[in-house]
């Protein structure tokens, strides 16, 4: 399960009344026991939709190419595909559209792999996201010799330099997380020290927007101790100022009651930067998906 380091303590980021959102039409980012750091039965999340009016998810369990990660070959491509396309027949016909998606994790290190994965394996969505990889200095017991005695350009450059690579890469649809090294990072440099200084995000946020590559709007920092989705509020703005034309939201739940957690503020985000769509893939060519008319910027 995920590290509790980077919970929120209980309450503080949820409302008074149900977290998990409600009619929405896609969660695109949840995890379940294909990922060595969820333990959900994809059915569950299958009920959860139907009891709350969203009809579409996608799957996107980790795949990894680092063998020191721990979804390195935790599965096989066919056993993710089974589970997935298995439960989209038990569950179309009660309303619930399953995609068979993926979150492969990115590093310049391992992109001749990644594309010879992605080569060899059809999937109908595909995020690609830069993690704490094994020997970045996000690492937990690295992070505060990291930011002693650099400034802030430095000690983000490294996390940074990866999501240009991946947005240049061209293999994926989504960049996952954007923003996400504010978690690793706190508390030694908070998300409010980042919003300071806006235009060392840019230079990335432009790559993404020039490869025509989709923005995530995460909302499962508003459980972490960051207390904001990934990328913040502000961040989406300029991704849409700087051109940006393609958004999604995920939750990235790993666990049954974060399904769909705080989905809705996403969606209220990406409304208020402009957007009135997501941006998705089913396999084909990408679609469009409204925003909910009450969400509407």
């Amino acid at each position: 399960m995920p590290d509790p380091h980077w919970l929120a303590p209980t309450g503080e980021t949820q409302s008074a009344t149900d977290p998990q959102s409600r009619d929405l039409p896609l969660d695109s980012h949840l995890h379940t026991d294909q990922s060595p750091d969820s333990n959900v039965p994809i059915d569950a999340y299958a009920a959860e939709a139907l009891a709350r009016g969203i009809p579409e998810l996608a799957i996107t369990d980790h795949v990894d190419f680092d063998p020191r990660d721990p979804a390195y070959r935790y599965t096989t491509y066919a056993d993710r595909e089974r589970t997935v396309r298995d439960a989209a027949e038990r569950w179309g016909p009660r309303g619930v559209t399953i995609r068979f998606g993926v979150e492969l994790t990115y590093h310049r290190s391992w992109d001749e792999v990644a594309r010879e994965h992605l080569a060899r394996h059809r999937y109908d969505y595909v995020i690609g996201s830069v993690h704490e990889w094994p020997d970045s200095p996000y690492i937990r017991s690295r992070v505060r010799a990291w930011v002693e005695s650099r400034t802030l350009a430095e000690v983000i450059a490294p996390y940074l330099d990866e999501v240009i690579a991946a947005a240049q890469s061209g293999l994926f649809d989504t960049i996952g997380h954007f923003d996400v090294v504010k978690r690793y990072l706190y508390p030694f440099i908070t998300p409010s020290d980042l919003a300071a200084q806006p235009e060392l995000y840019e230079p990335a946020l432009q790559a993404i927007v020039d490869a025509g590559t989709a923005l995530e709007v995460n909302s499962s920092g508003l459980r972490h101790l960051v207390g904001e989705t990934y990328p913040a509020a502000s961040t989406v703005v300029r991704f849409r100022e700087l051109g940006g034309v393609r958004v999604v939201a995920g939750s990235d739940a790993h666990r049954r009651d974060w399904f769909a957690f705080r989905l809705d503020e996403a969606y209220r985000l990406i409304a208020e930067a402009g957007f009135e769509s997501l941006a998705f893939r089913r396999g084909g060519d990408p679609v469009r998906i409204a925003l909910p008319a009450r969400r509407a910027a």
